[in-house]
């Protein structure tokens, strides 16, 4: 019995690190569609950022180096997103596909000419790596279940995963008491009466997309030098679409987003433990292909309204006129 509920917390334990990178690029891309443009590059930005942070991490020994390159790329790219669909007016869905396209094909070929390793950067040591954090010894270590809990699911994860909840909290708080939040919701909402009320629209999306951008770089630095231990080419496998994914099944509100988030992670976590073999009499019942599916399928349904109705902003994905 103690064995199953320690492969449990275990299970835990991995779904939070497995959610971490999707709470932070939802949340970018949260702050970015609030404000009425449609973010499909966040894949891509992940890509971008994971290479950047193991690139400088690599080069100069330092983790929070490589940390700020990322958030310095993501954000770059983003105003490159900006130009196309709010200077411009152009299709937020090309520019975003164009970014993730731009994405892989840069980072798999600066890393080869950087690094010869076959699009892989080398590998990191703990110390180019961003720390863990380990919790007061205030409770023993014991086989209890409140031991277990707080010594192997709540303590020693990476600096990020901790960072990603305050983050959670911290958008909610922003969005709900402060001007900026509250202009950057009217941006996505009404515009119209943003714009008489003496406020740039276009400036307050800059903003936006840019801020979310730098967001979106953390989740993938915690990807090569918090999770992993340096970069391999495309190693984003899909997270920036199931981060979308979880905005959309979290209808575009920062605890729904988390509760996806954790969702989803829960699921990639258990699909690797199917795997391994430590579920087997789950495996029996619940195919792994499923559990990687799910993502998708749910938000297909909140999108058709068989689970509730999602509440996208009112002029997300539509130009400025």
């Amino acid at each position: 019995m103690m064995d199953s509920t320690f492969s449990w917390i275990l299970l835990f334990d991995a779904s939070l690190r497995l959610a971490t990178p999707l709470m932070f690029a939802a949340l970018a891309g949260f702050v970015s569609e609030r404000a009425g443009v449609m973010d499909i590059g966040l894949e891509g930005k992940m890509l971008l950022g994971a290479f950047a942070a193991a690139t400088i991490a690599s080069v100069t020994g330092s983790a929070w180096q490589g940390v700020l390159a990322a958030i310095v790329i993501t954000g770059c790219f983003s105003l490159l997103h900006a130009f196309a669909c709010i200077t411009h007016k152009g299709d937020h869905v090309v520019s975003g596909l164009a970014i993730n396209l731009l994405a892989a094909a840069i980072t798999a070929l600066l890393a080869q000419r950087i690094f010869v390793q076959g699009g892989m950067t080398p590998i990191l040591s703990d110390e180019q790596r961003l720390p863990t954090i380990e919790f007061p010894n205030i409770i023993t270590h014991d086989d209890g279940l409140l031991s277990q809990i707080y010594w192997h699911l709540l303590s020693g994860h990476n600096i990020l995963v901790y960072l990603a909840f305050i983050a959670v909290f911290l958008t909610i708080y922003l969005m709900k008491y402060s001007t900026w939040g509250i202009v950057v919701l009217a941006a996505g909402d009404n515009p119209t009466a943003l714009k008489r009320a003496g406020f740039s629209v276009s400036k307050i999306r800059y903003m936006a997309v840019v801020v979310g951008g730098c967001i979106c770089g953390l989740a993938g630095a915690f990807l090569s030098i918090g999770h992993g231990a340096g970069f391999v080419e495309n190693m984003t496998v899909g997270k920036g679409f199931i981060a979308l994914a979880a905005l959309i099944f979290g209808r575009w509100h920062p605890i729904g987003v988390m509760l996806s988030c954790l969702f989803f992670g829960f699921l990639e976590a258990l699909a690797i433990r199917l795997q391994e073999s430590r579920f087997s009499d789950v495996d029996s019942v619940i195919p792994i292909q499923l559990l990687e599916v799910t993502p998708y399928v749910l938000t297909l349904c909140v999108l058709a309204g068989v689970i509730g109705k999602s509440a996208a902003p009112a002029t997300l994905g539509k130009p400025m006129r």
